[in-house]
Formats: structure tokens, sequence, C-alpha cells
């Protein structure tokens, strides 16, 4: 345990350089006399890690030394190699450089470790994407976006958001989408359940949803050095999932119907519909208020449904999914096949 950690700590001093004692405590999650004992172990053990005194002061590296991975044992360096996905780094342009990466960790391995990059890849595979994702081209705005991400380089970008819908079922006057022009500064890139997204500094946008991108390649924003990606997508991306449900229909549910409801509704409206479902009327079937990201969207979802849902509101989605249930009949109800046409 503690042998990882002072290699947890002279990682930390290679990656950053000057570092105090309550930066690397906080790091390390263990006390300043703590990283005192480590320092004192390293330094003793012949790790050039020196003491800089007085006001902006701290602990580092002697210049140019460098740690090869001789310190792995063999889960760490398995694990080394599990911590890329390639499809997500192909669609950001980054598989040659993580391939070329993955080729000089495994020649800095002690020689008892050379074999982990294949007995990793023999027990573990891992495929963040959804199903069917494949059959989808990366968005055209995600290598732009990559770049701007790694370069910390500003953008403009013509950004699509889906107007609110009034319960009618009406939308804006623009009829759908809302395409607004902006200049951004792009943080960092997240792929959740095969879908990307951009994090600025203070919002989440859906990287499909980019009409058109501008990299600034000449100008560089200023990155604050405290954000922490993982930490702003899991505060931010609840309520960014939320914002995206403009509004709610009404439909009645069967038993087999509310079963399938965690499999058909956004994981976002879940919760919403469920608290406002009524009593069960005498065939168990149960009426609520379902949020969805807009009519199109609900269409889809009450089509999965099939004959276990109907609409009640709003009559455009109502009279939409007759129009399609009509339709099924005519396909299905003639025995010989073929509906009624011809």
């Amino acid at each position: 345990m503690r042998a990882a950690r002072l290699m947890s700590l002279v990682l930390l001093l290679q990656a950053r350089g000057r570092m105090t004692a309550m930066e690397l405590s906080r790091e390390l999650e263990i006390s300043e006399r703590t990283v005192h004992r480590d320092v004192l172990a390293l330094s003793e053990a012949g790790v050039p890690v020196y003491a800089d005194r007085g006001r902006g002061g701290g602990y580092r590296l002697l210049d140019g030394y460098r740690t090869r991975l001789t310190g792995l044992d063999r889960a760490e360096a398995e694990a080394l190699f599990l911590s890329g996905v390639p499809e997500a780094l192909r669609e950001m342009g980054l598989g040659e450089v993580a391939a070329t990466a993955r080729l000089k960790a495994s020649a800095a391995l002690s020689p008892g470790l050379r074999d982990a990059p294949v007995t990793a890849a023999q027990r573990f595979h891992l495929d963040a994407p959804g199903w069917f994702a494949s059959e989808r081209p990366p968005p055209t705005a995600l290598a732009p976006l990559a770049r701007a991400v790694w370069g910390d380089h500003p953008v403009t970008a013509r950004y699509r958001r889906t107007a609110r819908s009034h319960p009618t079922g009406q939308t804006g006057q623009t009829g759908g989408a809302e395409a607004a022009r902006r200049r951004l500064e792009p943080y960092g890139l997240v792929l959740k359940a095969g879908v990307w997204y951009l994090a600025t500094r203070s919002a989440i946008y859906r990287v499909d949803r980019f009409d058109e991108v501008e990299l600034h390649p000449a100008l560089r924003f200023e990155r604050d050095g405290a954000f922490d990606l993982a930490a702003f997508w899991s505060e931010k991306s609840a309520r960014f999932a939320n914002s995206l449900l403009t509004m709610d229909v009404t439909v009645r549910l069967s038993p087999a119907a509310l079963r399938l409801l965690p499999v058909i509704a956004d994981r976002a409206a879940l919760d919403d519909a469920l608290a406002s479902a009524g009593e069960p009327d005498g065939q168990g079937w149960v009426t609520l208020r379902l949020p969805v990201e807009s009519l199109e969207v609900a269409y889809d979802q009450v089509l999965r449904f099939g004959p276990e849902a109907e609409v009640l509101d709003p009559p455009d989605l109502r009279a939409r999914v007759a129009g399609a249930a009509a339709r099924m009949h005519d396909l299905y109800g003639s025995p010989g096949g073929g509906g009624s046409a011809g």
C-alpha cells in the first residue's frame, strides 16, 4: 500500500513539477505529516526529491529526472491497458496516437510484465457506445471540437437547441429546433452511452447538435486550473438531461407498459412520470404525465409500447399515433398480406 502511494507521489511531482505538502496531501488523501515522511523515505531510497523553502516553495524532483514504469505490479500493469476506449479515440482522431502510447508503455514495463497487454486484452473488452452506434458516423463537429479541447482554442459554433413546446403540442415560431451562433471555450468532451457531449466552464452541449464549428487555432483561452471534468459532469449531467425534457404528454399505460417504462422513457423523466401516476383503474391501467424532449421523441416512445399505451394529450400526438395504428391495421388486417393496397 505504501509502495503504491510513494509511486503516486513521484508521478505527481513528475507530472506537475513543484507541489506543496498541502497539495500533495490533498491529492493523495493523506496528512501533511505523512507527506513529509514519504518524501524522506524516497530520498533515502535514492529518488532525487528536493524541498524548496520559503514563499511559494514545495517539493520537486531533480530537473530531468524521470521514473520508468518498473514499480508496477501485474494487476496495475494489466489495468493500464484497460483505460482506453479504442472506438472513442478513433472518433476523436487519436487512434494512432493512443496506439503509439501503448507501445511505449509496453516497452517501459519490466520484462516480467511485457505480456500484460495481451493478458488484459484476452480477458476484458470495454465497449462503451450503445448498441448499433457503429452504424452512425461520428458527429462532424467532434474532430474540430477535440482539437479545440486539446489546444485550449475557442470556437464559434452554431448549435441547435430544441424549442420549448407548449402542452398543446405547439412549438415556437422556429417550428422545431432553434439554431444559435455562439462563441464557446471547449473544456472537455464526454462520451455517455454512445453520445458525445461538450463541456464548457458552465454548460453542456450535445455534439451532434452542432451544425457548424469554426476553430480559432491562433487564439487560446485561459483555462481554469481547478476545473475537474469528471466532477463537473457528475454535477451538471442530470440537470442537462432534465433541461432537454421540454414538454409533457399524458398517457394511459397497461401493467405491461409500466414494466417497460424504465426501458423506453428517458431516465431523467422516469421519477417524475412515476410520481404523477394516478391510481390503477379496474384493469390495472394507470394515467401519468411523461416528460419528453419533443413530440417526435414522444411519438417514437409511444409506438414502442404498442397496444399497451394510449395517448390522451396532446391531441396532435394522439391523432398521429391513431394514424400509425390505422396504417398498421391496413398492413396486418388482411389475411393474405399486403393490406388494402392495390
